[in-house]
This record gives structure tokens, sequence and C-alpha cells, in this order.
């Protein structure tokens, strides 16, 4: 029987689906079979394989935070024991130079009803913190006591309970993502459970229709059954203008809001529209003889596109002899034409970077941070099955016989698929780097584990190398870059929503539910450049209300308007700004960002390529005597709908 007081239902399989935390998976041996194993050899297979797959998942993580200059995760293993009494005999075991040569001796500890040490409950406390030593847990129960962390990443459970028992319990104590977010690699993302005696009996159990890992509800009253989504386009309001605007369809028509009044009607006229549309466009290719979207208006320009028009320019349809009508007056129609498009376009100019000569760039020499890298001798394979998605994950296999004649060339190889690695410029510093790891791998490994080693996780052993070489890249600063105008302006471009068939929102009302803004679409505008738009937050609507009032035209830029590109990690991505605004002085780029995220290491770099865009556009600009460009970054809860335009550009330009 549901629970009639509920006001709001979120499962745990659709912060699953949604990607809110990681990923469960249940792991076991490839062809593993308990029967005829002792209770002894299961729990000594569980935890050696639990601390191997610990070793691979510690240098993901280190490697993936290298990667992307975020900071390095370091994860646990929490083993479930049956009471205190076997508890303890765990401890004993770990700490033995039996268990990996002792190597867990002084990184493990015992945390239930017998331990009573302040420095122990202290150590699971800071079992976040890198300076903490600790990377295995020994516990009873699940630890359910409120504890929460976001780096467990294995757990190994070696009490009798139930399939559905262990699943609840285990998920529910590691399923928060250290990084806030999935990030796309599988072993930051994924959650490990060691159970080889009971991997078949979990899966079954995940299988359930009513297991918590699979189990969604959506419960639909009348009202949803006949509410439909369409993709709306959103598109620059000039198409409508022209009369160049495709009808919408039935669905999206009252989605798409209303279509401006088209300046023709005549098809003949339209047609003449749409030539000297694609001609005046074409022109904004030659930044020298249009390097804005005013000289649209110069009768020199206009004379050129006449010419265009009449070499293209054919009735819409074969027109009988004595009823044709009168041929369009083509330069009316032009200068109607340029003028609409002077009005309903903001100077946006395509801009390049380049370097001037040959850019010298590599890394330094320098010596590995090897210390997170002690992946142990291969066994069998390991098999990882994610419980709600049946995928599985191969993490271990024995090689068999070496490929390499050299140790070093696994590494090597590994490194030159690396697009920013060179082998013929880097080859001395590559095995430099390659012996630093074969070393290390040596000062604990026979020869034979560690090329087996060097086989099995070559991916990974270059990636980690690779990332610590960022940190040693380096460019000639003496390298100089210039940048060139492509094009005076640039079309706007449309973009697409996912919408309800209702009716836009009036922009100046604030909708009821402002926690979930993007399912909105907003209209009724008077100077925004496209038919209608979505914001993220209800400061974005404020600030179009400001916009609406003060500005002379705005628009919310689609994807791939500006070519920005900022570097996050090692990635270069496009940066696409919030608004751009045109007042009688300035033309703004606006960005509206979280209070709390003003410093976030994304934002600043995006500020920074903004600022330089800006700069270089303001250059371009003051070449024909246009507008400048500022770039304003604005703290979300600065904005208010009886703030100025020329109050924020003072406190935040």
């Amino acid at each position: 029987m549901p629970f009639s007081n509920v006001i709001f239902d979120y499962p745990l399989a659709r912060a699953m689906e949604d990607g809110f935390v990681k990923e469960p998976a249940v792991v076991t041996r490839k062809n593993f079979n308990p029967a005829g194993k002792s209770p002894e050899a299961i729990q000594t297979i569980k935890l050696e394989d639990g601390v191997r797959l610990h070793e691979s998942v510690k240098v993901d993580l280190e490697t993936y935070a290298r990667e992307n200059g975020v900071r390095i995760v370091k994860p646990f293993v929490l083993v479930i024991a049956r009471d205190t009494t076997h508890a303890a005999e765990l401890m004993s075991l770990i700490q033995s130079d039996a268990f990996f040569e002792g190597r867990y001796a002084d990184k493990v500890i015992q945390v239930d009803s017998s331990v009573k040490e302040e420095e122990t409950v202290q150590k699971l406390l800071t079992v976040e913190q890198n300076d903490n030593p600790v990377e295995i847990v020994i516990h009873v129960n699940m630890l359910k006591e409120g504890w929460d962390v976001t780096n467990l990443y294995t757990i190994i459970p070696l009490r009798a309970a139930n399939a559905r028992t262990l699943i609840e319990q285990s998920i529910g104590r590691g399923l928060r993502l250290p990084y806030g977010k999935r990030t796309g690699v599988a072993a930051v993302d994924r959650l490990n459970i060691v159970a080889h005696d009971r991997f078949h009996e979990i899966v079954d159990e995940a299988n359930d229709p009513n297991s918590p890992i699979r189990l969604k509800q959506l419960v639909l009253d009348e009202a949803d059954f006949s509410r439909k989504t369409v993709t709306v386009v959103a598109s620059p309001t000039i198409l409508g203008s022209l009369g160049l605007q495709a009808a919408p369809s039935v669905d999206a028509a009252t989605a798409s809001g209303p279509t401006p009044t088209p300046a023709f009607t005549d098809p003949n006229e339209v047609k003449v529209a749409q030539l000297a549309y694609d001609a005046f466009r074409k022109l904004a290719r030659d930044p020298d003889k249009v390097p804005s979207v005013s000289y649209l208006s110069r009768v020199d320009v206009q004379e050129q596109v006449l010419r265009e028009v009449r070499s293209q320019y054919q009735a819409p349809q074969l027109e009988l002899d004595g009823i044709a009508k009168p041929a369009p007056d083509m330069e009316a129609v032009i200068a109607a034409t340029a003028k609409l498009m002077v009005e309903r376009t903001i100077d946006i100019p395509r801009i390049t970077v380049m370097p001037k000569g040959e850019v010298k760039a590599g890394f330094k020499p320098f010596t590995l941070e090897l210390s997170g890298m002690r992946y142990p001798a291969p066994s069998d394979e390991l098999w990882a099955k994610h419980l709600r998605t049946d995928q599985v994950d191969i993490i271990g296999l024995s090689q068999g016989n070496l490929l390499e004649t050299r140790l070093e060339d696994y590494v090597v190889s590994g490194l030159i698929d690396f697009s920013d690695i060179a082998y013929d410029e880097h080859a001395d510093l590559l095995y430099e780097l390659a012996g630093q790891v074969v070393q290390h791998l040596l000062s604990y490994l026979s020869e034979e584990d560690a090329g087996q080693v060097l086989s099995l996780h070559q991916r990974e052993i270059a990636r980690a190398v690779h990332a610590q070489m960022q940190d040693h890249f380096w460019q000639d600063d003496t390298v100089e870059y210039h940048h060139e105008i492509r094009q005076g302006f640039t079309e706007l471009k449309e973009t697409a929503f996912t919408a309800s068939r209702e009716a836009p929102l009036d922009f100046r009302v604030a909708p009821t539910d402002k926690s979930n803004m993007a399912r909105y679409l907003f209209g009724g505008f008077a100077k925004c450049l496209s038919t209608v738009t979505k914001f993220h937050s209800d400061s974005e609507r404020k600030l179009a209300v400001i916009l609406e009032r003060e500005a002379l035209k705005w628009l919310r830029p689609a994807k791939h308007q500006f070519q920005m590109y900022y570097r996050s990690g090692n990635d270069h991505l496009e940066y696409q700004p919030d608004f751009v605004a045109e007042t009688e002085e300035y033309i703004l780029m606006l960005e509206p960002k979280m209070a709390t995220q003003m410093e976030d290491k994304d934002v600043l770099a995006k500020r920074g390529v903004a600022i330089q865009w800006c700069a270089w556009a303001s250059e371009h600009a003051e070449s024909y005597g246009g507008k400048p460009w500022h770039y304003v970054l604005i703290p979300h809860d600065a904005i208010a709908e009886n703030m100025t335009l020329e109050f924020l550009l003072k406190q935040f330009g």
C-alpha cells in the first residue's frame, strides 16, 4: 500500500539512472566456483582480490585527478566482519607479513564496540583526508550510525546475510560521488562489492522487479496523460520579420509563441528577401568590406547585393501570359531587408587565433611520483557486474607470455598513443620515465610479475605517467599569437528545446516552482532576438527583465555562436555565455553565476577567454567606429529587477 502523505519520491534507481550516485557492481572471479572450498579459503580469496581491486582503483583515481586538475581522492576498503571476534582475527591477518607482505599493517583499523581508542575513531572520521593512512576499515553491521563518506570504493562482506540485505546495506554506504558528479571513467564511478560466493544470488536479487536498484515508479494523473512535449525551435526573429521562417508544426505551434509580423508576404518579394539575406551573409565573410552589420545600409553594398539578386532571381512559379504579376521592386526589398538585419542582429564577429611561426613545446625531465602505484602480481580475471545495467567490467587478466622484449617498451608504446607526445622528439625522456616505472615495480615484484603487470595495466600506467607529464609541460613563451577577424558579424543561430505544448510563460512573471526553471519556456519579449527561450534560474529571468527594459536588443547565444574555448583539466571545452546585450554605448557579454561558484576554476577559465575575446572584438569595433565589448560576471544574488545595467557593469564589469 503506497504512502498517502509523501510529497516527493525520488527512488534510488532513478538517482542511479540520472547519474547522481555511483554504479554498484558485484565482483567475482571468472569461472569462480565456491564448491569444495573452505570458508577460510573463500575469505582469503575475497580479501586478496578486494585489495588487488583497491590498488587498481587507487591508480585510476589518481590518474583522473591529474588529468583533470582536481584533488586526488584516496579510496578505502570496507570489510564487514561477522562479529567483534572475527573482526579482531581479520585485523591480525591484514597486519601480518602473510598479507601482501605486511604493506597494510599500518593502513587498517578495526572499528566496533570492542575498540574504544579515541585515535581509532578519529581515523575513521577523517578517512577521506589524504594525510590519513587508513585504506582498510574493518567493521561489524555496516556502520549504520550516520557515517557518510565519498571515497568508499570497495566493500568486502564476510558475514552471513541474505542477498537483499547485502545489497541494501552495501550500496547505502558507498554510493556518494567524490566529485559530486559522474566522471565517465568506469572505475571512478563504480562501487565494487566483492562477493565471489554470493555473486549469482546478488545478481538475481538485483534483477527482481522489487529490488531497490531497479524499482522505479512514475504515477501519472489525468492532466499528465493530456500533456505532450514537443521540440520547439527558437528561431532568430530576423527570419520571421523577413517572412522566411518556416511555419511551425501543429504540435509545436502553441509552444513556439507568436511569430513576428513579416515585412513581406508576396511570394516574389519573399524570394527576393531570401536571396538578399543570403547575399548579405556572404558579404559578411569579407570583414574588410563589411566589418559590421551597419555596413549593409551603405549604397555600394546594396548595389552589389542587387547585382547578385538579379543574377539569381526567378519567379517562384510559372505565370500565364497576360496575367503575370509585376516584378517586385528589388531595390526596395533589399533596402528593407538590410534595415531589418541591422535592427535584428548584434555584431558578433568570427575571431580565430593562430600562432606566428613554429610553436616549440615539450616536456621537462622529472621524477615520477609512484608511491600510489602498487599493482599486485596478477592472478585470475575479476568480473564486476553492474547491478542496475548488467554491464560487465573485466578488471584483471594474466597475459601469459610477454610480447615486448624490454619491460620499458610497454610504457613507451602506451605513451606514444597520446596525441601530444611525439616519439622522435621525446624518446629519451619517455625511456627515462619508463625506466622509473619499471624500477618501481621491480622494487616489490619479480621481473616476470612486473612484466605481467605492465602487460595487463599498460593503458592505465601510460595514462598515469601522461597525467604527471602535464605538470612538466613547457612551451616557448616567446611565441606570439595573432587573431584574425574572419567575419565582421555572424548570423544568429537557432536553438532547440524540449517543451510542453502549452503557450510560453510571460517572462515578467516568476513561475511558482522556481527550483525547476529549466522545464519552462518563456516568451513575450520585445527586444530579444529569438522568438522564445529558457532560463536555468530565476536570476537569469530577472536579468532578462532588466535587458528588456534597458537594452536596445539582447539574446541568449546558441551553441557555436562564439566558438570560444577554455581549458578544463586537459580538455578544451566550448564556452557559451548566457547573455549578449547591446546598449547605446556597449555590447555586453553577461554571465550570471551562483555566488558560491564565482571563484570556481572553470568559471575563472571561462572569464579569462571571454575577456580576451571582448578585447579583440573591441579592437575590431574601434577600426570602424563601433561599440566596445565588455564581459560582466555577476553573482546571482546581486541580480534584482530594480537593478540597472549601468550599476551591474560598474560593480562587476
